[in-house]
C-alpha cells in the first residue's frame, strides 16, 4: 500500500507506546487515524496530540478482549470515514511475573492475556478484513506479536505472541491466494521502551484483578524489577513505527526491529528446527 496521504488507519492500543508512536508516524504521512485504547483519559490526551496536529482522527474507547467492543469500534470508523485502508491490530498486555514454569500461571493469567494478545487480534481481522476487502480498496493488516512470537518461552504470553504469528503469516497467505488488494505484516518487537509491564492496571476482575506485586516471590520481583529497567532502555517506540511505515509500504510481512541478541536467538531457533535438534537451551547469564 503505497498511497497513505488521505486513507484510513485503525490503530488499537494507540494512547501510548508503539500505538501512538504509530499514529503520529502516520499521521505524517497524511493518513486519518481512529484510535482505539481500554484508557479513555490517556486516548483523549493522544487524540488531542493529533488534532494539535491538524490530523483528522477520532478515538473510541474499546476492550479488544470483547468482540462486541471491536465489533463497535469498526462500526465507528465507517460511520465516520466511510473507509478503512490500515489495521493495526496493536493492543497487548503482559503480567508482571512472566519468567516462571508454565505450570506456576495462574488460570486468570492465561485468560487474561490469551484475551487480549490473541484474541483481541482475531476479533480485529474478523470485524474489519471482512468490510476492507468488500470495500476493495488497497490496503494492509499489521498483527503485533513479539520477538517472543518467533522465540520460544513459558507461560501465556509466548503462547499467545506465537499464535498471532501463526495467525497472520496465515491470513498472510490466504489473502494472497485469494487475489486480494490487502496484505498483511506481523511486527515482532524486541524490548521497546514501553508501558507494557503497567498494563495490569486495566486487568479486570473477571480476569484476577491487578497483580499485587507484594505477593510475588522474590525471584519474580527481581526479574520484573529487571525487565522494567532493560525497557527504561529499549528501543524507542518511534524506531518500532518507522519500521511498520517502511514495511507497510514495501508489502514486507516480517517487521523485527529487536536487539541483536534476540537476531541471534530466532537464528539458532530456526537452525535447531531445519536440523531437527532438540532446542537449544539459554544459557544463564552471570
Amino acid at each position: 500500500m503505497q498511497q497513505l496521504q488521505g486513507r484510513v488507519a485503525v490503530i488499537t492500543g494507540a494512547a501510548s507506546g508503539i500505538g501512538l508512536a504509530m499514529a503520529k508516524r502516520f499521521a505524517r504521512g497524511g493518513m486519518k487515524l481512529v484510535l482505539a485504547d481500554i484508557e479513555t483519559a490517556a486516548l483523549q490526551r493522544a487524540l488531542a496530540e493529533m488534532q494539535a496536529l491538524d490530523v483528522q482522527a477520532l478515538a473510541v474507547t474499546v476492550d479488544v478482549a470483547d468482540a462486541a467492543s471491536v465489533e463497535r469500534l469498526a462500526d465507528a470508523a465507517y460511520a465516520r470515514f466511510g473507509a478503512v485502508h490500515l489495521l493495526c491490530n496493536n493492543a497487548g498486555v503482559a503480567a508482571p511475573a512472566l519468567l516462571q514454569p508454565t505450570w506456576e500461571n495462574s488460570l486468570e493469567d492465561w485468560h487474561w492475556i490469551l484475551a487480549v494478545n490473541l484474541m483481541g487480534v482475531v476479533h480485529g481481522v474478523r470485524s474489519f478484513v471482512p468490510r476492507m476487502l468488500a470495500g476493495g480498496d488497497e490496503g494492509h493488516i499489521v498483527n503485533t506479536a513479539s520477538v517472543a512470537g518467533l522465540l520460544t518461552g513459558s507461560g501465556p504470553y509466548f503462547a499467545s505472541k506465537h499464535g498471532v504469528s501463526c495467525l497472520t503469516e496465515g491470513l498472510y497467505k490466504d489473502l494472497k491466494t485469494a487475489g486480494a488488494r490487502l496484505s498483511a505484516s506481523v511486527l515482532c518487537p524486541g524490548v521497546i521502551r514501553t508501558q507494557i509491564l503497567d498494563a495490569e492496571r486495566n486487568r479486570p476482575a473477571q480476569f484476577g484483578g491487578p497483580t499485587d506485586m507484594a505477593k510475588l516471590s522474590e525471584r519474580q520481583q527481581q526479574w520484573s524489577a529487571g525487565f522494567r529497567a532493560a525497557l527504561e532502555a529499549g528501543i524507542d517506540p518511534a524506531v518500532v513505527a518507522d519500521a511498520v511505515h517502511d514495511a507497510v509500504i514495501a508489502d514486507r510481512y516480517y517487521i523485527v526491529p529487536a536487539q541483536d541478541e534476540h537476531l541471534e536467538r530466532i537464528a539458532l531457533r530456526m537452525a535447531d528446527i531445519a536440523a531437527l535438534c532438540n532446542p537449544t537451551l539459554p544459557v544463564p547469564k552471570g
